[in-house]
């Protein structure tokens, strides 16, 4: 039996709660019918990302290469700050269905590149423009492609031109 076959059998003992925190934060989540209290049914549009990095959610929280308890009720992840944009870059960015050409989508590139079954060791990688993060030019881009025209991305802005990134790399071991 390997180290990571024991701790999955060991999760089954209380005295070794392998499970008890992981890589369970949602990727995305603001704007998803748990967080919907619009008289409408218009998640979107009732808590779009201009909301979503002011507020806190009620139902579960999303976040930068984050992890949380089982129950979420304890949540960490990244905030990170290239110093050109006008807020903490601390969830991923993308256009609502009713946005983007081709539908709900995130604009952002990150990479899971490491996880282990009982999340004692994680790696995860985000690549984070030095640039202003083009939000605006993303949303007003897309908005005026029709259906039949590709999507326009975030390396069609320009903002990665001349390998101007930050590479944040967040790395998790349990002892």
């Amino acid at each position: 039996m390997n180290a990571e076959q024991q701790r999955l059998e060991e999760n089954r003992e209380p005295h070794q709660p392998w499970y008890r925190w992981g890589s369970y934060l949602s990727d995305r989540q603001w704007g998803t019918v748990r967080e919907d209290y619009s008289p409408d049914g218009s998640a979107w549009d009732y808590f779009p990302h201009d909301h979503a990095r002011s507020r806190v959610y009620r139902w579960g929280e999303d976040g930068l290469g984050g992890w949380c308890d089982r129950h979420s009720q304890l949540c960490f992840s990244l905030a990170v700050w290239n110093g050109r944009d006008p807020i903490l870059k601390e969830r991923l960015f993308g256009l609502t269905n009713g946005q983007g050409n081709h539908g709900e989508d995130v604009k952002e590139y990150y990479f899971y590149l490491d996880n282990t079954p009982t999340h004692s060791y994680m790696r995860w990688l985000y690549k984070y423009p030095q640039q202003e993060f083009p939000y605006t030019q993303l949303v007003e881009e897309n908005a005026h492609r029709q259906k039949d025209r590709p999507e326009f991305e975030l390396l069609d802005t320009g903002v990665f031109d001349d390998n101007r990134y930050f590479d944040v790399v967040a790395e998790y071991a349990k002892g």
